[in-house]
């Protein structure tokens, strides 16, 4: 038997299951409870119920019984209380569901749709120019989490989102530069960005993790970087400091003597001062903002006719060439800053293809030989 309902302020109501799960519940005018689904912890359910309260306050409360709620109102709740988002991660989802998936289902009560509407969505976008296969296979998850949480919130009596492989992403090979390429680009960057362009590739660092980066985290005399946060600028001008995606980001990554010499020349002529001071900064000695940097970024790689090339290759330039070193999986997972063993093996197998061709062309040069003697 569930615990008897403990009335809460504003006539909101919260009760233990027999299960264990909490359910929080909101009273309308001269209407019956109305639960607002089942949660872990009484803490999670206390929080969607403060939330309910405050919509019924500000004329925007919806009534969640059998999924009558749109599919528009239920995703704005659904980002709504998902507080422990990464705030660049809450923007990508808002302009998902923004862009791409409230234009076709947004007025559609979520108990309405069905496998059926979701492939004609998923064709529909396929067959599109944009969004491209990454970004379609983004949305794709983004729709099944939303209605994954509908189906435990009891809305809906089953997830509609039942395609095989739709989330998965399949990225286009990214081009790889070489040593030559990536001399090139230093050479053709303003002098407060050559280090960065050889830190970029050399240790795989990301750019949020390079612009992050301050002088107490940087000790060249042991060759050594420790990477303990990641900025991200918001589209609002925000800029937000924080750690690493996981676990595993939080990492030390040896620099090669070869580059030590130049990043050593940068900190004493454009990193900001003391511990505290940033490695890499903006024109002006403030912090390296994403949105001004990748103008100066295409404009370094037209000048060397590397337009191909995007700033994030040049992580999976030093990636692919610390591969070709003979590196572990466990290795390359460290220094990448992975939790999961895919993006590592993934590297080998690009170094696996390379010895393969290595080896087609030593047979070619044996059999020309041979047919010379």
């Amino acid at each position: 038997m569930a615990k008897r309902l403990r009335r809460q302020r504003d006539s909101g109501a919260l009760r233990q299951l027999p299960s264990g799960r909490w359910q929080p519940a909101i009273l309308e005018v001269g209407k019956t409870y109305t639960s607002l689904g089942t949660f872990r912890t009484r803490a999670e359910a206390e929080k969607t119920l403060a939330a309910a309260i405050a919509d019924r306050h500000r004329g925007s409360w919806i009534d969640p019984r059998d999924g009558r709620v749109t599919f528009e109102a239920y995703s704005q709740r659904w980002l709504h209380e998902r507080a422990t988002l990464r705030p660049r991660t809450s923007e990508l989802y808002e302009g998902l569901l923004r862009l791409h998936i409230v234009p076709f289902f947004g007025r559609t009560e979520l108990g309405s749709v069905t496998p059926s509407m979701v492939r004609q969505w998923h064709a529909a976008h396929s067959r599109a120019d944009r969004p491209g296969p990454v970004t379609l296979a983004k949305c794709y998850r983004l729709l099944r989490t939303i209605f994954t949480t509908a189906a435990a919130d009891d809305l809906i009596a089953k997830n509609p989102c039942v395609l095989v492989g739709a989330g998965v992403e399949r990225s286009p090979e990214r081009p790889i530069a070489t040593i030559a390429d990536v001399d090139r680009l230093v050479a053709a960057a303003p002098a407060h960005l050559k280090a960065l362009i050889l830190m970029a590739t050399y240790t795989s660092l990301r750019l949020g993790e390079l612009s992050a980066l301050t002088r107490q985290n940087l000790d060249l005399e042991s060759r050594v970087v420790v990477v303990v946060a990641s900025a991200a600028d918001l589209r609002d001008g925000t800029r937000i400091i924080g750690e690493p995606k996981s676990a595993a980001g939080r990492r030390s990554v040896a620099i090669p003597e070869a580059i030590a010499e130049a990043v050593r020349d940068h900190l004493d002529t454009y990193a900001q001062p003391g511990p505290d001071g940033l490695v890499f900064v903006g024109p002006k000695g403030g912090p390296l903002r994403r949105g001004n940097f990748s103008a100066v970024w295409r404009s370094i790689a037209r000048e060397t006719g590397l337009e191909h090339l995007r700033f994030h290759d040049l992580r999976h330039t030093g990636n692919t060439l610390a591969a070709m070193t003979g590196a572990s999986t466990k290795e390359l997972m460290t220094r990448m800053g992975h939790s999961s063993t895919r993006a590592a093996l993934g590297y080998q197998h690009a170094t696996e293809e390379r010895e393969r061709m290595i080896a087609s062309r030593l047979s070619e040069m044996i059999g020309a030989a041979r047919a010379t003697s």
